[in-house]
């Protein structure tokens, strides 16, 4: 396991050097802010460096999909934190009360140093109960959207595929928006998706669907998140190949939905159709490649070949349709998007 870690690591390293020689992308953002509010911008960026347990990454924009933003320990707070708790065990309630306050004030990085303060053999609990650590650190918890099982390392997905956890050397992201540019700090970010699409528009972009997890009726994970944006007018086209075969139906599909037995083809329709009509090639067949823009929108047919003309915007996902999920189907389909 660790051989393969550090193979992949030495590829990223290795990509994001070539990256950097092209200079800054124009990467899309969606932050997910701890209040609940979500912000759409961009901003320029070539890497994710990330210190992990086993040494640091430099990770292409290009590869990474999303990043899960920990509550990271800030070690300069921690005899400030510990000063604070003190004086919670004061005599008098006016000096309790300002050494509370000024915990809040410290927002959402004090809640790793003073929840492992609480858990130290430095800790004793105060005779007072108006103005407690523990009260403290549930309002903390409570103010940014934070509960106990939050993870105190910053989560990194790359490709859809692989995640990685570590601390994300980032102080806050320059956000250009509709509005105007902002400058957000990291602490107020809970999740970061990163789209990103090489090229610019009219890129070509390939995706690899396997039929032992990119299945519709999957619902743990089984439609590629493509990380394509698509905007209402835009025209999509999507041309898959290869062959996979399907447990629960005992047979092989090729990307039109065409299966494929031992002594025979049985040719279901191919070609080109458009998006979000009622011609009958928009239903899935089974073993079809689909597709759907937004997550909660209806599969539709997109087969070996699609042209069509999105009228809603959304991300792009892809699958293979089959109601059954069975982890035994084997093969895979290769599909390259453009879109104009």
């Amino acid at each position: 396991m660790k051989k393969i870690f550090f193979l992949f690591a030495a590829i990223l390293i290795t990509n994001s050097f070539l990256s950097a020689q092209k200079g800054n992308d124009k990467v899309e953002l969606q932050l997910t802010l701890r209040d609940g509010s979500i912000m759409k911008g961009t901003t320029k960026m070539n890497n994710v460096e990330l210190k992990t347990d086993y040494g640091k990454l430099d990770i292409p924009i290009k590869n990474v999909s999303s990043i899960e933003f920990g509550i990271v320990e800030n070690p300069s707070l921690k005899d400030k934190v510990a000063n604070l708790v003190k004086q919670l065990s004061d005599p008098n309630e006016d000096t309790r009360k300002n050494a509370y306050q000024q915990i809040i004030a410290l927002g959402v990085q004090a809640i790793p140093t003073l929840k492992n303060y609480i858990y130290s053999d430095k800790y004793e609990a105060g005779a007072y109960a108006d103005f407690t650590a523990d009260a403290a650190l549930k309002e903390l918890q409570i103010m940014n959207n934070v509960n106990d099982s939050s993870s105190d390392k910053d989560v990194v997905t790359i490709d859809f595929i692989y995640v990685m956890g570590g601390i994300y050397n980032l102080p806050n992201v320059n956000l250009q928006t509709e509005y105007g540019a902002l400058t957000i700090p990291r602490e107020k970010i809970k999740k970061m998706d990163v789209y990103y699409s090489e090229g610019g528009e009219g890129a070509q972009k390939t995706f690899v669907l396997m039929a032992n997890k990119n299945i519709s009726g999957n619902a743990n994970g089984g439609w590629l998140h493509t990380g394509i944006n698509i905007k209402p007018g835009q025209k999509i086209d999507i041309n898959a190949t290869g062959e996979v075969y399907l447990a629960s139906l005992a047979a092989s599909y090729k990307p039109d939905g065409t299966y494929v037995n031992s002594t025979n083809y049985n040719y279901g329709t191919e070609g080109e159709t458009n998006y979000n009509t009622n011609s009958a090639y928009s239903y899935p067949t089974y073993g079809s490649v689909v597709y759907k823009i937004g997550s909660n929108e209806t599969a539709l047919k997109a087969g070996s070949k699609f042209t069509g003309t999105a009228n809603n915007g959304g991300m792009l996902y892809l699958a293979i349709y089959e109601t059954v999920f069975n982890a035994s189907n084997t093969g895979s389909y290769t599909v390259k998007i453009k879109i104009h």
